[in-house]
């Protein structure tokens, strides 16, 4: 017996770039006249500091203009921060281009991302709902564009973070921000059902507090699942946090949980936030 296919993934288009080019413009604004000093800053990633992100994001963009990945001066996969092969293709990049001064490393950025731009809205709706190979599976090229945003916008928070340029109330109303959310949200029946171990019959509320506030239900019935709501039920266990908090904390950027507050089963609501980081 086969499973069921997976729904393709259907995103507006135009909403969707609108917040990936979003992202970039923060990240440029950013860089604007950046000193050495703070391309060299490090960030919550393990080795690797501002200079480090932008190279990254660079590569992957490159890529996906067909530009293969460049060999690297090491065995890159030894690295101690490496951890799987995506790791490895971005420290590719990483090392290709670890001679540029930070004020070429912009001006590579910009390049890229205005030749992504060009090809993205000159992109077909067929195209753009084809199915294609994502880092979560097969799906529309739209849900792949979504991670992008979503890869583009954490790392704009890295630098900030790096940087100590925390981002506004207004910078996280924008549309960035909430396809990242939005992108999050999509993965977190896994996160609860699969990797916080939530058991079955669960009824699991997240609720994000601030700028990035939302309510995200998830209820564990033979797999964690989101839903729009329990069915007239309470949750079994509660979890509420700044909207900010939970995507440093998804995103392996902090294992702080100071803020937290768990209720109803909180042994099973500290299990699912201690799982929470599901990004590879």
């Amino acid at each position: 017996m086969t499973s069921p296919a997976r729904p393709v993934t259907q995103l507006d288009k135009s909403d969707l770039l609108s917040g990936l080019f979003a992202a970039w413009d923060a990240i440029d604004r950013l860089l604007d006249g950046l000193p050495e000093s703070g391309w060299q800053a490090p960030t919550p990633l393990p080795g690797w500091n501002v200079r480090a992100v932008v190279s990254h994001l660079i590569g992957t963009e490159s890529m996906l203009m067909g530009i293969a990945t460049p060999e690297a001066d090491i065995d890159v996969a030894a690295l101690e921060h490496v951890r799987n092969d995506f790791g490895a293709m971005n420290e590719c990049w990483v090392r290709h281009l670890s001679g540029e001064s930070g004020a070429a490393l912009r001006e590579r950025f910009v390049a890229v991302t205005n030749d992504r731009r060009k090809m993205l809205s000159q992109m077909s709706e067929d195209d753009w709902n084809a199915v294609t190979p994502t880092p979560a599976g097969k799906d529309s090229y739209g849900r792949f564009m979504r991670i992008r945003t979503f890869d583009c916008w954490m790392h704009e928070q890295d630098i900030r973070d790096a940087l100590d340029r925390p981002a506004s109330d207004e910078d996280l109303h924008g549309p960035a921000a909430r396809l990242a959310l939005d992108e999050m949200t999509a993965s977190m029946g896994y996160v609860v059902g699969k990797l916080g171990k939530a058991p079955e019959g669960s009824r699991i509320l997240i609720e994000l507090t601030g700028p990035l506030a939302r309510t995200i239900r998830v209820a564990v019935n033979g797999r964690g699942q989101l839903v729009d709501d329990f069915g007239g039920q309470q949750p079994t266990a509660t979890i509420r946090l700044d909207g900010l908090l939970f995507t440093r904390l998804a995103g392996g950027r902090t294992s702080s949980t100071d803020g937290v507050e768990f209720g109803g089963d909180q042994d099973v609501a500290a299990c699912v936030v201690e799982h929470i980081n599901y990004v590879i």
